[in-house]
Protein backbone atom coordinates (compact mmCIF):
# COMPACT_ATOMS: atom_id res chain seq x y z
CA UNK A 1 0.00 0.00 0.00
CA UNK A 2 1.07 3.59 -0.60
CA UNK A 3 -0.18 6.68 1.24
CA UNK A 4 -2.50 8.76 -0.87
CA UNK A 5 -4.38 12.03 -0.81
CA UNK A 6 -8.03 12.16 -1.80
CA UNK A 7 -7.04 13.43 -5.23
CA UNK A 8 -4.57 10.58 -5.71
CA UNK A 9 -7.18 8.02 -4.61
CA UNK A 10 -9.75 9.39 -7.02
CA UNK A 11 -7.24 9.29 -9.85
CA UNK A 12 -6.22 5.73 -8.95
CA UNK A 13 -9.84 4.55 -8.87
CA UNK A 14 -10.62 6.27 -12.16
CA UNK A 15 -7.62 4.61 -13.79
CA UNK A 16 -8.46 1.24 -12.27
CA UNK A 17 -12.04 1.47 -13.52
CA UNK A 18 -10.86 2.22 -17.03
CA UNK A 19 -8.32 -0.59 -17.04
CA UNK A 20 -9.90 -3.28 -14.90
CA UNK A 21 -13.71 -3.08 -15.02
CA UNK A 22 -14.12 -5.45 -17.96
CA UNK A 23 -11.59 -7.90 -16.60
CA UNK A 24 -13.21 -7.99 -13.14
CA UNK A 25 -16.71 -8.50 -14.53
CA UNK A 26 -15.53 -11.17 -16.99
CA UNK A 27 -13.72 -13.03 -14.20
CA UNK A 28 -16.80 -13.00 -11.98
CA UNK A 29 -19.06 -14.16 -14.79
CA UNK A 30 -16.74 -17.10 -15.41
CA UNK A 31 -16.66 -17.96 -11.69
CA UNK A 32 -20.36 -17.45 -10.90
CA UNK A 33 -22.24 -17.65 -14.18
CA UNK A 34 -24.37 -14.74 -12.92
CA UNK A 35 -24.09 -11.58 -15.01
CA UNK A 36 -26.01 -9.31 -12.63
CA UNK A 37 -24.09 -10.57 -9.62
CA UNK A 38 -20.82 -9.97 -11.46
CA UNK A 39 -21.65 -6.33 -12.20
CA UNK A 40 -23.01 -5.70 -8.70
CA UNK A 41 -19.95 -7.18 -6.97
CA UNK A 42 -17.61 -5.26 -9.26
CA UNK A 43 -19.43 -2.06 -8.30
CA UNK A 44 -19.21 -3.05 -4.62
CA UNK A 45 -15.44 -3.50 -4.97
CA UNK A 46 -15.01 0.02 -6.31
CA UNK A 47 -17.27 1.39 -3.57
CA UNK A 48 -15.13 -0.42 -0.99
CA UNK A 49 -12.02 1.09 -2.54
CA UNK A 50 -13.50 4.56 -2.12
CA UNK A 51 -13.93 3.82 1.59
CA UNK A 52 -10.64 2.05 2.34
CA UNK A 53 -7.98 3.51 0.05
CA UNK A 54 -8.05 7.01 1.58
CA UNK A 55 -7.41 5.33 4.98
CA UNK A 56 -5.18 2.39 4.03
CA UNK A 57 -3.48 3.78 0.94
CA UNK A 58 -3.70 2.76 -2.71
CA UNK A 59 -2.62 -0.88 -3.23
CA UNK A 60 0.47 -1.48 -5.29
CA UNK A 61 -1.66 -3.59 -7.63
CA UNK A 62 -5.11 -1.97 -7.63
CA UNK A 63 -6.50 -4.39 -10.21
CA UNK A 64 -5.61 -7.43 -8.13
CA UNK A 65 -7.07 -5.82 -4.99
CA UNK A 66 -10.34 -4.96 -6.76
CA UNK A 67 -10.64 -8.38 -8.40
CA UNK A 68 -10.07 -10.20 -5.10
CA UNK A 69 -12.49 -7.91 -3.26
CA UNK A 70 -15.16 -8.40 -5.90
CA UNK A 71 -14.60 -12.17 -5.92
CA UNK A 72 -14.87 -12.34 -2.12
CA UNK A 73 -18.04 -10.26 -2.21
CA UNK A 74 -19.54 -12.67 -4.76
CA UNK A 75 -18.48 -15.64 -2.63
CA UNK A 76 -20.17 -14.16 0.46
CA UNK A 77 -23.40 -13.57 -1.42
CA UNK A 78 -23.42 -17.06 -2.92
CA UNK A 79 -22.84 -18.61 0.50
CA UNK A 80 -25.69 -16.62 2.05
CA UNK A 81 -28.09 -17.70 -0.67
CA UNK A 82 -26.72 -21.23 -1.18
CA UNK A 83 -29.75 -23.44 -0.56
CA UNK A 84 -28.98 -25.81 -3.42
CA UNK A 85 -26.15 -28.30 -3.65
CA UNK A 86 -25.02 -26.77 -6.97
CA UNK A 87 -24.63 -23.35 -5.35
CA UNK A 88 -22.73 -24.81 -2.44
CA UNK A 89 -20.41 -26.55 -4.87
CA UNK A 90 -19.92 -23.23 -6.74
CA UNK A 91 -19.10 -21.46 -3.49
CA UNK A 92 -16.56 -24.16 -2.61
CA UNK A 93 -14.91 -23.83 -6.02
CA UNK A 94 -14.63 -20.05 -5.65
CA UNK A 95 -13.25 -20.48 -2.14
CA UNK A 96 -10.24 -22.27 -3.60
CA UNK A 97 -9.01 -18.78 -4.52
CA UNK A 98 -9.82 -17.41 -1.09
CA UNK A 99 -6.33 -16.26 -0.12
CA UNK A 100 -6.16 -12.46 0.07
CA UNK A 101 -2.71 -12.70 -1.47
CA UNK A 102 -4.24 -13.68 -4.82
CA UNK A 103 -2.74 -11.72 -7.70
CA UNK A 104 -3.97 -10.93 -11.17
CA UNK A 105 -1.94 -13.88 -12.42
CA UNK A 106 -4.47 -16.16 -10.69
CA UNK A 107 -7.27 -14.70 -12.81
CA UNK A 108 -6.99 -15.36 -16.54
CA UNK A 109 -8.02 -12.57 -18.88
CA UNK A 110 -11.60 -13.50 -19.77
CA UNK A 111 -12.51 -10.40 -21.76
CA UNK A 112 -12.44 -11.98 -25.20
CA UNK A 113 -14.39 -14.93 -23.84
CA UNK A 114 -16.96 -12.45 -22.54
CA UNK A 115 -17.07 -10.66 -25.88
CA UNK A 116 -17.80 -13.82 -27.84
CA UNK A 117 -20.43 -14.86 -25.31
CA UNK A 118 -22.15 -11.50 -25.68
CA UNK A 119 -22.01 -11.94 -29.44
CA UNK A 120 -23.76 -15.29 -29.54
CA UNK A 121 -25.98 -15.58 -32.65
CA UNK A 122 -29.02 -16.37 -30.47
CA UNK A 123 -29.03 -12.65 -29.57
CA UNK A 124 -29.98 -9.87 -31.95
CA UNK A 125 -27.06 -7.83 -33.28
CA UNK A 126 -28.12 -4.72 -31.36
CA UNK A 127 -28.38 -6.75 -28.15
CA UNK A 128 -24.95 -8.30 -28.74
CA UNK A 129 -23.30 -4.94 -29.18
CA UNK A 130 -25.15 -3.26 -26.32
CA UNK A 131 -24.48 -6.06 -23.85
CA UNK A 132 -20.77 -6.09 -24.60
CA UNK A 133 -20.48 -2.32 -24.29
CA UNK A 134 -22.23 -2.43 -20.92
CA UNK A 135 -20.53 -5.49 -19.45
CA UNK A 136 -17.08 -5.44 -20.97
CA UNK A 137 -16.39 -1.73 -21.38
CA UNK A 138 -18.45 -0.44 -18.47
CA UNK A 139 -20.40 2.13 -20.49
CA UNK A 140 -23.55 3.31 -18.77
CA UNK A 141 -26.95 2.45 -20.17
CA UNK A 142 -27.36 6.13 -21.12
CA UNK A 143 -24.10 6.15 -23.08
CA UNK A 144 -25.08 3.03 -25.00
CA UNK A 145 -28.54 4.45 -25.66
CA UNK A 146 -26.88 7.53 -27.14
CA UNK A 147 -24.75 5.39 -29.43
CA UNK A 148 -27.88 3.57 -30.66
CA UNK A 149 -30.04 6.73 -30.81
CA UNK A 150 -32.72 5.17 -28.57
CA UNK A 151 -34.09 6.08 -25.15
CA UNK A 152 -32.35 4.99 -21.97
CA UNK A 153 -35.45 3.00 -20.97
CA UNK A 154 -35.47 1.13 -24.29
CA UNK A 155 -31.80 0.27 -23.93
CA UNK A 156 -32.30 -0.87 -20.34
CA UNK A 157 -35.00 -3.28 -21.46
CA UNK A 158 -32.79 -4.53 -24.28
CA UNK A 159 -29.95 -5.26 -21.89
CA UNK A 160 -32.28 -7.03 -19.46
CA UNK A 161 -33.66 -9.27 -22.20
CA UNK A 162 -30.17 -10.10 -23.48
CA UNK A 163 -28.94 -11.19 -20.03
CA UNK A 164 -32.12 -13.18 -19.47
CA UNK A 165 -31.67 -15.01 -22.75
CA UNK A 166 -28.05 -15.89 -22.02
CA UNK A 167 -28.99 -17.18 -18.57
CA UNK A 168 -31.96 -19.27 -19.65
CA UNK A 169 -30.71 -20.46 -23.05
CA UNK A 170 -27.54 -21.94 -21.56
CA UNK A 171 -25.24 -19.92 -23.81
CA UNK A 172 -21.69 -21.03 -22.93
CA UNK A 173 -19.12 -18.59 -21.59
CA UNK A 174 -16.28 -19.34 -24.00
CA UNK A 175 -14.44 -18.38 -27.14
CA UNK A 176 -16.16 -20.62 -29.69
CA UNK A 177 -14.27 -23.29 -31.63
CA UNK A 178 -12.73 -22.31 -34.96
CA UNK A 179 -15.61 -23.54 -37.10
CA UNK A 180 -18.06 -21.26 -35.25
CA UNK A 181 -15.92 -18.12 -35.25
CA UNK A 182 -17.13 -16.69 -38.60
CA UNK A 183 -20.78 -16.43 -37.50
CA UNK A 184 -19.74 -14.30 -34.53
CA UNK A 185 -17.27 -12.10 -36.39
CA UNK A 186 -19.60 -9.36 -37.64
CA UNK A 187 -21.05 -8.75 -34.18
CA UNK A 188 -17.64 -8.73 -32.49
CA UNK A 189 -16.33 -6.24 -35.04
CA UNK A 190 -19.43 -4.08 -34.56
CA UNK A 191 -18.81 -4.06 -30.81
CA UNK A 192 -15.27 -2.80 -31.25
CA UNK A 193 -16.31 -0.28 -33.88
CA UNK A 194 -19.02 1.27 -31.69
CA UNK A 195 -16.76 1.16 -28.66
CA UNK A 196 -14.05 3.03 -30.55
CA UNK A 197 -16.53 5.55 -31.97
CA UNK A 198 -17.97 6.32 -28.54
CA UNK A 199 -14.44 7.15 -27.42
CA UNK A 200 -13.44 8.98 -30.60
CA UNK A 201 -16.54 11.21 -30.75
CA UNK A 202 -18.53 10.89 -27.52
CA UNK A 203 -22.31 10.82 -27.80
CA UNK A 204 -22.63 13.30 -24.95
CA UNK A 205 -20.90 15.11 -22.11
CA UNK A 206 -18.17 17.70 -21.88
CA UNK A 207 -15.34 15.69 -23.48
CA UNK A 208 -15.35 14.90 -27.18
CA UNK A 209 -12.64 12.23 -26.84
CA UNK A 210 -12.68 9.46 -24.23
CA UNK A 211 -9.24 7.98 -24.61
CA UNK A 212 -9.88 5.02 -22.31
CA UNK A 213 -12.56 3.77 -24.72
CA UNK A 214 -10.46 4.17 -27.84
CA UNK A 215 -7.52 2.52 -26.10
CA UNK A 216 -9.70 -0.39 -24.96
CA UNK A 217 -11.14 -0.84 -28.45
CA UNK A 218 -7.64 -0.89 -29.97
CA UNK A 219 -6.37 -3.29 -27.32
CA UNK A 220 -9.26 -5.68 -27.95
CA UNK A 221 -8.79 -5.20 -31.69
CA UNK A 222 -5.21 -6.38 -31.38
CA UNK A 223 -6.34 -9.42 -29.39
CA UNK A 224 -9.05 -10.23 -31.91
CA UNK A 225 -6.67 -9.83 -34.83
CA UNK A 226 -4.25 -12.21 -33.13
CA UNK A 227 -7.03 -14.67 -32.43
CA UNK A 228 -8.31 -14.51 -36.02
CA UNK A 229 -5.20 -13.92 -38.17
CA UNK A 230 -6.95 -15.09 -41.33
CA UNK A 231 -9.87 -12.66 -40.96
CA UNK A 232 -9.04 -9.57 -43.08
CA UNK A 233 -11.88 -7.50 -41.62
CA UNK A 234 -10.45 -7.91 -38.11
CA UNK A 235 -7.18 -6.50 -39.42
CA UNK A 236 -9.05 -3.84 -41.38
CA UNK A 237 -10.83 -2.63 -38.27
CA UNK A 238 -7.61 -2.57 -36.26
CA UNK A 239 -5.97 -0.53 -39.03
CA UNK A 240 -8.94 1.85 -39.12
CA UNK A 241 -8.82 2.46 -35.37
CA UNK A 242 -5.05 2.98 -35.38
CA UNK A 243 -5.23 5.47 -38.26
CA UNK A 244 -8.01 7.51 -36.65
CA UNK A 245 -6.43 7.42 -33.21
CA UNK A 246 -3.09 8.55 -34.66
CA UNK A 247 -4.70 11.94 -35.36
CA UNK A 248 -5.95 12.34 -31.78
CA UNK A 249 -3.45 15.01 -30.72
CA UNK A 250 -4.50 17.28 -33.56
CA UNK A 251 -8.26 17.00 -33.14
CA UNK A 252 -8.59 19.32 -30.15
CA UNK A 253 -6.90 22.63 -29.39
CA UNK A 254 -5.42 23.68 -26.04
CA UNK A 255 -8.91 24.58 -24.78
CA UNK A 256 -10.40 21.23 -25.73
CA UNK A 257 -12.21 22.66 -28.75
CA UNK A 258 -12.68 20.75 -31.99
CA UNK A 259 -10.20 21.42 -34.79
CA UNK A 260 -11.44 20.56 -38.32
CA UNK A 261 -9.36 18.02 -40.24
CA UNK A 262 -8.22 20.60 -42.77
CA UNK A 263 -6.85 22.84 -39.98
CA UNK A 264 -5.13 20.17 -37.90
CA UNK A 265 -1.39 20.31 -37.28
CA UNK A 266 -0.23 17.19 -39.10
CA UNK A 267 3.10 17.31 -37.32
CA UNK A 268 1.17 16.34 -34.17
CA UNK A 269 -0.10 13.13 -35.75
CA UNK A 270 1.46 9.89 -34.54
CA UNK A 271 3.51 8.83 -37.58
CA UNK A 272 4.69 5.44 -36.22
CA UNK A 273 1.07 4.54 -35.49
CA UNK A 274 0.04 5.65 -38.98
CA UNK A 275 2.75 3.48 -40.49
CA UNK A 276 1.60 0.53 -38.39
CA UNK A 277 -2.02 1.03 -39.44
CA UNK A 278 -1.13 1.24 -43.13
CA UNK A 279 1.05 -1.88 -42.91
CA UNK A 280 -1.79 -3.83 -41.26
CA UNK A 281 -4.23 -2.57 -43.90
CA UNK A 282 -1.95 -3.57 -46.77
CA UNK A 283 -1.63 -7.10 -45.38
CA UNK A 284 -5.41 -7.34 -45.08
CA UNK A 285 -6.01 -6.05 -48.61
CA UNK A 286 -3.63 -8.64 -50.05
CA UNK A 287 -6.19 -11.29 -49.10
CA UNK A 288 -8.46 -9.76 -51.77
CA UNK A 289 -11.59 -9.99 -49.64
CA UNK A 290 -12.56 -6.34 -49.13
CA UNK A 291 -15.08 -5.39 -46.47
CA UNK A 292 -16.48 -2.30 -44.86
CA UNK A 293 -13.68 -1.87 -42.32
CA UNK A 294 -10.91 -2.29 -44.87
CA UNK A 295 -12.57 0.32 -47.13
CA UNK A 296 -12.93 2.77 -44.24
CA UNK A 297 -9.31 2.16 -43.29
CA UNK A 298 -8.31 2.93 -46.88
CA UNK A 299 -10.17 6.24 -46.61
CA UNK A 300 -8.40 7.03 -43.34
CA UNK A 301 -5.08 6.16 -45.00
CA UNK A 302 -5.75 8.71 -47.76
CA UNK A 303 -6.05 11.42 -45.10
CA UNK A 304 -3.08 10.16 -43.09
CA UNK A 305 -0.73 10.01 -46.06
CA UNK A 306 -1.56 13.45 -47.47
CA UNK A 307 1.28 15.91 -46.65
CA UNK A 308 -1.30 18.67 -46.15
CA UNK A 309 -5.04 19.17 -46.58
CA UNK A 310 -4.67 20.64 -50.07
CA UNK A 311 -2.98 17.47 -51.36
CA UNK A 312 -5.65 15.08 -50.09
CA UNK A 313 -6.85 12.77 -52.88
CA UNK A 314 -10.55 13.54 -52.57
CA UNK A 315 -11.41 11.86 -55.87
CA UNK A 316 -10.02 8.58 -54.51
CA UNK A 317 -11.89 9.10 -51.24
CA UNK A 318 -15.16 9.71 -53.13
CA UNK A 319 -14.64 6.46 -55.05
CA UNK A 320 -13.95 4.59 -51.82
CA UNK A 321 -17.16 5.97 -50.30
CA UNK A 322 -19.04 4.75 -53.37
CA UNK A 323 -17.61 1.28 -52.73
CA UNK A 324 -18.55 1.56 -49.06
CA UNK A 325 -22.10 2.53 -50.05
CA UNK A 326 -22.25 -0.62 -52.17
CA UNK A 327 -21.06 -2.84 -49.31
CA UNK A 328 -23.05 -1.14 -46.55
CA UNK A 329 -25.67 1.23 -47.94
CA UNK A 330 -26.97 3.77 -45.46
CA UNK A 331 -27.59 7.49 -44.97
CA UNK A 332 -24.46 8.19 -42.89
CA UNK A 333 -22.26 6.67 -45.57
CA UNK A 334 -24.07 8.84 -48.12
CA UNK A 335 -23.47 11.93 -46.00
CA UNK A 336 -19.75 11.20 -45.86
CA UNK A 337 -19.74 10.55 -49.60
CA UNK A 338 -21.39 13.93 -50.11
CA UNK A 339 -18.53 15.61 -48.24
CA UNK A 340 -15.97 13.82 -50.39
CA UNK A 341 -17.83 14.74 -53.59
CA UNK A 342 -17.97 18.36 -52.43
CA UNK A 343 -14.22 18.40 -51.90
CA UNK A 344 -13.52 16.70 -55.22
CA UNK A 345 -16.12 18.37 -57.48
CA UNK A 346 -17.12 21.52 -55.62
CA UNK A 347 -19.53 22.40 -52.79
CA UNK A 348 -22.57 22.64 -55.05
CA UNK A 349 -22.22 19.01 -56.11
CA UNK A 350 -22.03 17.95 -52.50
CA UNK A 351 -24.94 20.20 -51.49
CA UNK A 352 -27.24 18.46 -53.98
CA UNK A 353 -26.51 15.13 -52.27
CA UNK A 354 -26.98 16.61 -48.79
CA UNK A 355 -30.30 18.19 -49.75
CA UNK A 356 -31.51 14.84 -51.07
CA UNK A 357 -30.63 13.26 -47.70
CA UNK A 358 -32.44 16.07 -45.87
CA UNK A 359 -35.58 15.55 -47.93
CA UNK A 360 -35.48 11.79 -47.29
CA UNK A 361 -35.77 12.35 -43.54
CA UNK A 362 -33.42 9.43 -42.86
CA UNK A 363 -31.06 11.49 -40.73
CA UNK A 364 -33.60 13.63 -38.91
CA UNK A 365 -32.13 14.65 -35.57
CA UNK A 366 -28.54 13.85 -36.58
CA UNK A 367 -26.53 17.01 -35.98
CA UNK A 368 -23.89 16.35 -38.64
CA UNK A 369 -26.47 16.62 -41.42
CA UNK A 370 -27.28 20.33 -40.86
CA UNK A 371 -23.66 20.94 -39.85
CA UNK A 372 -22.45 19.57 -43.18
CA UNK A 373 -25.07 21.53 -45.07
CA UNK A 374 -24.07 24.69 -43.20
CA UNK A 375 -20.41 24.22 -44.11
CA UNK A 376 -21.21 23.78 -47.80
CA UNK A 377 -23.46 26.84 -47.79
CA UNK A 378 -20.69 28.83 -46.10
CA UNK A 379 -18.22 27.79 -48.80
CA UNK A 380 -20.74 28.91 -51.42
CA UNK A 381 -21.03 32.33 -49.74
CA UNK A 382 -24.69 31.78 -48.78
CA UNK A 383 -24.16 32.99 -45.23
CA UNK A 384 -27.82 33.59 -44.29
CA UNK A 385 -28.70 29.98 -45.07
CA UNK A 386 -25.49 28.76 -43.45
CA UNK A 387 -26.33 30.56 -40.21
CA UNK A 388 -29.77 28.95 -40.14
CA UNK A 389 -28.25 25.48 -40.66
CA UNK A 390 -25.60 26.10 -37.98
CA UNK A 391 -28.37 26.99 -35.50
CA UNK A 392 -30.15 23.74 -36.32
CA UNK A 393 -26.95 21.74 -35.85
CA UNK A 394 -26.18 23.55 -32.60
CA UNK A 395 -29.55 22.52 -31.17
CA UNK A 396 -28.81 18.87 -31.97
CA UNK A 397 -25.10 18.57 -31.11
CA UNK A 398 -24.61 16.06 -28.26
CA UNK A 399 -21.20 17.06 -26.84
CA UNK A 400 -19.98 20.40 -25.53
CA UNK A 401 -16.85 20.66 -27.76
CA UNK A 402 -19.05 20.18 -30.84
CA UNK A 403 -21.44 22.87 -29.63
CA UNK A 404 -18.59 25.31 -29.07
CA UNK A 405 -17.26 24.65 -32.58
CA UNK A 406 -20.68 25.15 -34.15
CA UNK A 407 -21.23 28.33 -32.11
CA UNK A 408 -18.00 29.78 -33.51
CA UNK A 409 -19.09 28.88 -37.04
CA UNK A 410 -22.50 30.45 -36.40
CA UNK A 411 -20.88 33.64 -35.10
CA UNK A 412 -18.69 33.85 -38.22
CA UNK A 413 -21.65 33.25 -40.55
CA UNK A 414 -23.73 35.87 -38.76
CA UNK A 415 -20.88 38.38 -38.94
CA UNK A 416 -20.44 37.70 -42.67
CA UNK A 417 -24.15 38.32 -43.19
CA UNK A 418 -24.11 41.56 -41.21
CA UNK A 419 -21.03 42.75 -43.04
CA UNK A 420 -22.48 42.49 -46.52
Amino acid sequence: MTDATGETVNAAITTAYAQEWGRIVATLIRLTGDWDLAEECAQDAFATALERWPRDGVPERPGAWLTTTARNRALDRIRRSATEASKLKEAARMAELGDDRVTLDDFPDDRLRLMFTCCHPALTLDAQVALTLRTLAGLTTAEIAGAFLVSEHTMGQRLFRAKHKIRHAGIPFRVPPAHLLPERTSAVLAVLYLLFNEGYAASGGTDLVRQRLTAEAIRLGRLLSTLMPDEPEASGLLALMLLHDARRAGRLDAHGDLVPLEDQDRASWDRPQIEEGIAILERALRRQSPGIYQVQAAIAACHAEAPDAAQTDWSEIALLYSELARLAPGPIVELNRAVAVAMADGPLAGLDLVDALTQSGQLAGYHLLPATRADLLRRLGRHDEAAHAYREALDLAPAEPQRRYLQRRLTDATAATDGR
